[in-house]
């Protein structure tokens, strides 16, 4: 009697359990914004990359499934707005175009204010990254503006010198107007009378078929994307470097809502993007180059003097980068030639030494 009672007992039991449904998996939200269009290389691969990577490693534990909603193209927020659209919650997670933010970000602009030195994605992408975790300064300017920071990314091989009309050395720019956003127009200011226009990547083609200005400083992969052979159809490539200019970010109070393992997820898959996308960057450079001239776009190389005397007419902008955070409180030239060792230790010394005086001496 005893045995069979508990032999029913057992049964019921185990009809429970089957009987019972499986733990459902928390369902998250997310809004991600940029102002650029779903095309542009970084957007894309968002989509392609990061969003289903995220996906399959929450599908590993089960326990939350993200609802994504992705919003591009100036829906939301124009291309200079995604940092305020975070700070203000129009979007949870956004690609902070960082030049356009020196006043907000300055530290941002380590890569920017050292030109010259890395034409590789990959490397730059790499030693930023390193940079804004291994010193606190870069993720408490984003936590400022109500954000936490996630990776940064680099989006182009390095920038060149596209033309309206033939262009063979550095005199073709004296006296001309030259597109560009953010550190990049100060390089301008080794070259006589050039004046530097501030633009947006999807203003340079009006910029340039209107007349605006004379020549853009952009890279080959977006001169593609962009269709910029059809009003500037000669590059010169100077190799100015590589820079980073994208960096995820995600609102605070929203990420402070977000489960540990979710959190772990986006900061690991944050880093394969900024990885991928550096990669794709590079793999796509000389694709890109010969799409241009294919598209009528005709590239002539700067002679090497040429280029080496222009990185030294530049002012000392790494140094006063450096000073200016360290007049902060910031350790500006420590992060300077941490960053520039990284580089050196990858192969990467450049046309010009921009380690900190302060620091070296």
């Amino acid at each position: 009697m005893i045995a069979r009672l508990a032999r029913h007992v057992a049964l019921t039991v185990a009809l429970a359990f089957v009987a019972a449904p499986a733990m459902a998996a928390e369902t998250i939200k997310a809004v991600v914004i940029d102002g650029y269009p779903a095309r542009a290389l970084w957007v894309k691969e968002f989509t392609n990359f990061f969003i289903p990577e995220v996906d399959r490693r929450l599908a590993e534990s089960g326990n939350h499934v993200m609802e994504w909603q992705e919003s591009y193209g100036g829906s939301i927020v124009k291309p200079k707005g995604v940092l305020e659209g975070i700070e203000l919650g129009l979007g949870d997670i956004g690609i902070v175009t960082t030049i356009f933010h020196n006043s907000k970000l300055p530290s941002q602009a380590i890569s920017a204010v050292t030109p010259f030195v890395a034409a590789d994605a990959r490397a730059v992408a790499k030693a930023v990254d390193e940079i804004a975790k291994e010193f606190p300064t870069m993720q408490n300017e984003f936590a400022a503006q109500n954000q936490v920071y996630l990776a940064t990314g680099v989006v182009l091989d390095t920038y060149q010198l596209f033309s309206k009309e033939p262009i063979n050395s550095l005199s073709d720019l004296e006296g001309g107007k030259v597109a560009g956003a953010g550190m990049n127009l100060r390089y301008l200011e080794g070259i006589k009378d050039a004046a530097g226009v501030r633009g947006g990547l999807t203003d340079f083609y009006n910029m340039l078929q209107t007349g605006l200005v004379d020549h853009a400083m952009l890279w080959p992969e977006a001169a593609k994307t962009f269709k910029i052979a059809e009003v500037a159809p000669y590059m010169l490539r100077v190799d100015l470097g590589a820079v980073n200019s994208k960096t995820i970010t995600v609102n605070k109070a929203y990420w402070d809502s977000l489960p540990g393992e979710v959190q772990d997820v986006l900061k690991e898959v944050a880093v394969l993007y900024r990885d991928h996308v550096a990669g794709i960057a590079m793999d796509r450079a000389e694709e890109s180059r010969q799409a241009y001239v294919a598209g009528g776009g005709t590239i002539v190389e700067i002679d090497p003097a040429e280029r080496a005397s222009w990185a030294k007419a530049i002012p000392d902008i790494a140094g006063e980068w450096a000073a200016n955070l360290d007049a902060k409180g910031e350790p500006g030239s420590e992060m300077l030639n941490a960053y520039l060792a990284k580089l050196k230790e990858a192969g990467y010394e450049g046309a010009r030494d921009w380690a900190s005086a302060a620091m070296t001496n």
